[in-house]
């Protein structure tokens, strides 16, 4: 079940409003230009595969997504258990490209800094998040890791994480918390 969690800045560890409803959700984060969807995917491929075999999978499913949006881009996120060699996605960072966030196995929070307040997504499997270029924004999963998402953007010049250097992101709570 995908859900919301709203925070003031002031108060990380205590969420202002907790969502569930998908209208509610999708409401919620329209009015800060970020869009949200589920589809039910036939994708049969779990976090950890070799990347071959998940673009193999997913080849169908990536060239709908990437021409629905416009894409120009993608990148894999590929992870079961810790991959201390991978850039750490948890660091608070903006793209320079609309990105289009789609969980294809397991799951993987989202936080988003929009205004006064901070926005934390919890996608599972079928879950789109379509965030605008120049969102503050950091991916949180967890301490074991189980996600597979492809992130899809505009432009190839702007899929390239440009990281605030704001550590606070690291205060919400995280993918095991709440």
């Amino acid at each position: 079940m995908s859900i919301l969690s709203v925070f003031h800045p002031s108060s990380p560890e205590l969420p202002n409003k907790v969502l569930t409803h998908h209208d509610d959700i999708v409401a919620t984060l329209a009015e800060q230009g970020v869009r949200f969807a589920h589809a039910e995917l036939g994708l049969r491929v779990r976090p950890g595969t070799a990347q071959e075999e998940v673009l193999e999978a997913c080849r169908e499913h990536l060239d709908q997504l990437m021409t629905a949006h416009g894409s120009k881009a993608f990148v894999l996120l590929n992870r079961e258990g810790e991959a201390p060699a991978q850039v750490d996605v948890r660091d608070e960072h903006v793209h320079d490209a609309d990105e289009v966030f789609a969980v294809v196995g397991g799951r993987a929070q989202v936080g988003l800094r929009a205004g006064d307040w901070v926005y934390s997504v919890l996608c599972e499997k079928g879950d789109q998040l379509v965030l605008p270029a120049g969102t503050r924004r950091w991916v949180e999963l967890g301490d074991t890791p189980f996600c597979l998402a492809l992130r899809l953007y505009s432009s190839e010049e702007g899929m390239q994480p440009r990281f605030t250097g704001d550590v606070t992101a690291r205060a919400f709570l995280g993918i095991d918390e709440l």
